[in-house]
């Protein structure tokens, strides 16, 4: 699996020992930056260039999964949902891992870095990788939706207002 990781320097530490971890169990890791501590760094351009190399690899066929960090994950997450093809859910517990990828087959996860032990965000970032999407009717609509919306700004059937 391509794993393509985006931080900022709240995140970079775990960033850079996820790097390792992950390498070590055979992934393929994409470093997106930042390279250094920079305690001014802006997360946007980090976060979104390693989701858009997720959408890339996927329409290349490749097999990939984004993960981002920051002090919260919460405006990670939100930068890396700005591009299109990407289903980013923040992650918190070893439950919101898997659903992520299990309900709404997310394909990046988002971390806060200040909020976790690093063994808690191994944990995370290995059940969202082992799990897989289900494929159930109700979820498969549902991702349909909002890249139906995503694409037309509207939802067949239903009123956006």
């Amino acid at each position: 699996m391509r794993i393509h990781l985006g931080t900022d320097h709240a995140g970079l530490e775990f960033s850079t020992d996820l790097q390792h971890y992950l390498a070590g169990q055979g992934h393929e890791i994409v470093d997106h930056g930042p390279t250094e501590y920079d305690p001014l760094d802006d997360y946007p351009s980090f976060c979104i260039n390693a989701a858009r190399a997720v959408v890339r690899d996927e329409q290349a066929g490749v097999a990939a999964l984004g993960i981002v960090f920051g002090g919260s994950g919460n405006g990670e997450q939100i930068a890396a949902n700005k591009v299109h093809g990407i289903r980013a859910a923040l992650v918190w517990s070893l439950a919101t891992a898997e659903l992520a990828r299990e309900h709404n087959a997310a394909n990046v996860i988002a971390i806060g870095a200040r909020q976790h032990s690093f063994d808690e965000v191994k944990g995370f970032i290995d059940a969202f990788i082992m799990t897989p999407f289900s494929g159930e009717e109700r979820h498969a609509r549902r991702i349909a939706q909002l890249a139906e919306y995503e694409q037309t700004g509207a939802i067949s059937g239903h009123e956006i207002v």
